[in-house]
């Protein structure tokens, strides 16, 4: 039995087991913020885009402090033109970026919040109370609510997320958006090029066995504007001993201009508007000096560009736009196309230049896809289409949710918990070079003290290492490998300086040692899958040959037999021969056994203990210590750093739980006090069920706490209005439960009386039709109903002696309560089954077994006389007949 289970329990641990767990994607883009859960839990779509509070599909990408209270996403939103100051948006294009980038990028776009200069170089905002917050820690607040967004959406702990960022991201920003990551509690399992995230949500359910393509993702967002060659096609593997076929692709080349987007559009309509304003105005007022005016005509702007893209005319109206002043006025979209006429020819450029890398020609493009919100402009896919010579373009794919989509996608190929059936192969590059410089005391500077590491478009992740041939502690810097092409706002190309030391000591310690080979270093890189390039470790190197005393088995002359003395010949040419051991880590290794197998007949007293001498080559590998000292704005937080923030930031995040439980409690006493008042005025029955000075009572108190509501109560905590509204409930909940049985009660008596009546029919079809129920369980029953009619009686003529406003004698729940106890009681009599027919088994009487045994007394006897007159013959099957056992052959019947 033991053996049994254990053999089921070995087949069930093999049963692979459905997991519960979630991961999400973020797409982090300039304005807008997009979330996307994989989620195998039964009931829910796999891959679904979660949804805000306000039921958007997309987020505004806004962090904003007022009065103290943190606001992120919608919430900020609604501020924008009444605290523009207050709102700090394009905080993904801003992190690890110089100040005076920064600086002249908010000047630009009529950003009027505050930012100050950290110790590392980059730009910090200081809010309203004077606090200073890294962008790294804002960025943090907005993926912490991303998270949020996608733990409420799938109603389950989210961790592990994927998060896509722009190709021309570099070293400095992808570092800092993990590190944003670390702040905000999110497992960052991978960054992912945005085109990368496109290309996944393009091909997963397409086909590509039969006809490999190149496909271009031309992206115009809110500001950056990229072109991604990406090549499909697909290869054999083996998939249960079955070779099938699988889908992949490789991006193999992207160019972008950072500088270019959609907000860059809505400028030149912002200036035009805001000219046109000004000569309205006149008095020589201009309207940009006023952060306010601005704000409300930027969020105008927009609208009036989404109109432009499916009409040819579109109004503009700004409320109070300065000095209580109102703007009406209206563009074609031909004069919009004459405002933006430079920027169209930029916006060719990434496409061309990845066709004029490739060698490829637009016609062997087999599709060029749409995304990103600004690529809806009909001027510039009419520039496209003219490039390409295409009459339409491809939009198969969502521009707004490819991205976040495809992560997904990505997000739960890479987790340990999640595997979906679809699958695509990725293969996606660096999107930058990168090279390594050594620089040291006494290090001639050649070809390999300064060589590319990465070449663009490498694979990723990848490891590599390279050695260089040194006595002495050195300095290792890595570089982006082209100088004209560097991330937005980078001024120098190098981003990360490592110190290795540990090498001189080591020269020191082992250059007195009978050195093979020259003492040399290898340093280890790795690029990650996030695209983030890092010196990992270092070692020195040493080859030391030296002679070392073996011990060795030979065998004595005198006892030995010629096959012994063969086998020490053998062994003697063996030894001399071999006079270099194998390469070790520093440990003595042999070449190999020096006996010959025919040693193994020979005695141990033939066999006598000698040593010899070998040549042994031994390797060391020390390792180096290897100290990051990046300075300035590619400095990564420092952990003390990082410490603090996690603790601002935790402070932040409870006092938005405590804002939102305040806000609900508010919420929830507003609405009693709503409803209360609303259900005394219409109900006339509550005059019934309470006396006049308990109403009036009552509705005094209702409008004293209204009134504290809107006063005193506008700053009041979560505390007080849960204490208040306890005290209302205590009140009122007394009269509204008498308001309620007063119809409540009558319904549930009639209820009770009915099927009393019933439950007298069903027991005349018990003892009619299943007599096999007893007398005494029925009898049972029909003394609860007697109980149940006489409490129903008794309880009910008490009632009608007091008065609606007292306290109810008994209740409709009571009611119900004793109705269902003997519903139950009467539901298990009927359930009780019919018994089966007892099957009495045949009895033998005496008769019968005296007939019987008389019967084989007299076949015995008859066979005697035969045998007797006449030997019988032997049977055909072989046996003696004469000879038969009659209890062997009563045997044989049984």
């Amino acid at each position: 039995m033991l053996l049994k289970l254990g053999f089921i329990l070995c087949i069930l641990a093999l049963i692979p087991i459905k997991s519960q767990s979630a991961v999400l994607s973020i797409d982090l883009g300039s304005e807008w913020l997009k979330v996307a859960v994989v989620n195998l839990k039964p009931g829910q779509p796999p891959i679904s885009v979660a949804i805000n509070e306000m039921s958007k599909r997309k987020s505004p990408n806004l962090v904003s402090f007022h009065s103290g209270i943190r606001l992120i996403g919608e919430e900020s939103a609604a501020l924008i033109a009444r605290y523009p100051d207050k709102v700090y948006a394009q905080i993904r294009d801003l992190i690890a970026k110089p100040y005076e980038y920064t600086k002249q990028k908010i000047d630009s776009f009529y950003l009027p919040y505050q930012i100050v200069e950290d110790s590392r170089g980059v730009a910090a905002i200081k809010v309203d109370d004077g606090e200073v917050y890294s962008l790294e820690e804002m960025l943090a607040m907005i993926l912490s609510y991303s998270l949020n967004l996608a733990e409420f959406h799938s109603k389950t702990p989210v961790r592990d997320a994927v998060i896509s960022v722009p190709p021309y991201f570099g070293q400095s920003e992808r570092k800092a958006v993990i590190q944003a990551a670390q702040l905000a509690g999110v497992n960052v399992l991978s960054l992912i090029n945005e085109h990368s995230g496109a290309a996944l949500q393009y091909g997963i359910d397409k086909k590509f066995a039969n006809e490999s393509k190149y496909v271009v993702f031309y992206d115009m967002g809110a500001s950056s504007t990229y072109a991604a060659l990406v090549y499909f096609s697909a290869y054999d593997t083996k998939e249960y001993g079955k070779t099938v076929s699988a889908n992949q692709f490789q991006v193999r080349d992207v160019a972008w201009n950072a500088e270019l987007g959609g907000q860059d559009l809505e400028l030149r309509l912002v200036e035009y508007f805001a000219d046109e304003f000004n000569k309205q105005l006149g008095n020589g007022v201009d309207i940009r000096k006023s952060p306010k005016a601005m704000a409300k005509l930027k969020k105008q702007v927009k609208r009036t560009k989404e109109i432009l893209s499916a009409n040819t005319m579109a109004p503009i109206s700004v409320e109070s736009i300065y000095d209580d002043r109102d703007f009406r006025s209206s563009i074609s979209r031909e004069k919009f196309e004459e405002l933006c006429e430079d920027l169209w020819a930029k916006a060719l450029v990434p496409l061309k230049e990845v066709l004029q890398n490739s060698g490829l020609k637009a016609e062997e493009i087999s599709a060029v896809e749409l995304i990103g919100g600004a690529t809806r402009v009909p001027k510039l896919q009419a520039k496209l289409q003219d490039f390409l010579g295409r009459k339409e373009l491809d939009k198969h794919l969502d521009a707004d949710e490819a991205i976040v989509l495809g992560a997904a996608l990505h997000a739960a190929n890479l987790s340990d918990g999640i595997k979906l059936n679809r699958k695509l192969g990725m293969i996606d590059g660096s999107t930058y070079g990168y090279v390594m410089e050594l620089d040291g005391v006494d290090l001639v500077k050649d070809e390999s003290t300064k060589q590319v590491l990465v070449p663009c478009m490498k694979k990723v992740p990848s490891k590599m290492f390279r050695s260089i041939l040194h006595k002495k502690d050195f300095e290792v810097s890595l570089s982006y490998e082209s100088s004209d092409l560097l991330p937005p706002g980078v001024s120098s190309p190098t981003f990360a300086q490592y110190t290795v030391s540990g090498l001189a000591n080591a020269t020191e310690r082992y250059e007195s040692r009978n050195l093979s080979a020259p003492i040399k270093a290898n340093i280890h890189f790795s690029l990650s899958r996030s695209g983030v390039l890092t010196l990992d470790r270092a070692e020195a190197v040493i080859e030391i040959t030296e002679w070392v005393e073996l011990p060795k088995k030979n065998l004595t002359l005198d006892n030995s037999t010629t096959s012994a003395n063969i086998s020490v010949e053998a062994t003697s040419a063996e030894s001399g021969s071999g006079d270099l051991a194998e390469e070790g880590n520093g440990n003595l290794q042999n070449d190999g056994d020096t006996n010959n197998p025919s040693n193994s007949s020979a005695t141990e007293g033939n066999i006598a203990e000698v040593t010899e001498k070998k040549l042994k080559k031994r390797t060391f590998r020390v390792p180096l210590k290897v100290v990051e000292k990046t300075t300035g704005p590619g400095m990564s937080l420092s952990e003390e750093f990082l410490a603090d923030a996690k603790r601002k930031l935790a402070e932040l995040n409870n006092r938005d739980v405590e804002r939102r439980r305040t806000a609900e409690l508010k919420n929830n006493l507003e609405e009693y006090i709503y409803l209360t008042r609303e259900k005394i005025d219409s109900s006339g029955e509550i005059e019934k069920v309470s006396t006049n000075e308990e109403r009036q009572s009552f509705i005094g108190k209702l409008e004293e706490i209204q009134d504290w509501l809107y006063m005193d109560g506008e700053d009041a905590t979560a505390g007080e209005f849960e204490e208040r509204l306890k005290m209302l409930k205590a009140i009122g909940e007394p009269i509204f439960f008498r308001l309620n049985e007063l119809s409540a009660r009558p319904i549930a008596v009639e209820q009770a009386r009915r099927y009393l009546t019933e439950l007298a029919e069903i027991v005349r079809g018990w003892e009619i039709n299943k007599s096999w129920i007893s007398k005494e369980r029925i009898t049972e029953v029909l003394n609860r109903a007697d109980k149940l009619r006489k409490w129903l009686d008794d309880k009910q003529a008490e009632q009608d002696k007091i008065p609606a406003s007292s306290v109810p004698v008994f209740t409709s729940e009571e009611v119900d309560e004793k109705l269902a106890q003997l519903q139950a009681e009467a539901a298990r009599l009927n359930r009780i089954p019919k018994p089966k027919p007892k099957v009495e088994k045949p009895v033998k009487n005496d008769t019968d077994s005296e007939n019987a045994e008389n019967a084989s007394k007299s076949k015995s006897s008859t066979g005697e006389e035969s045998s007797t007159d006449k030997e019988a013959p032997e049977g055909s099957d072989g046996s003696a007949t004469d000879n038969a056992d009659p209890e062997a052959a009563d045997h044989d019947e049984l």
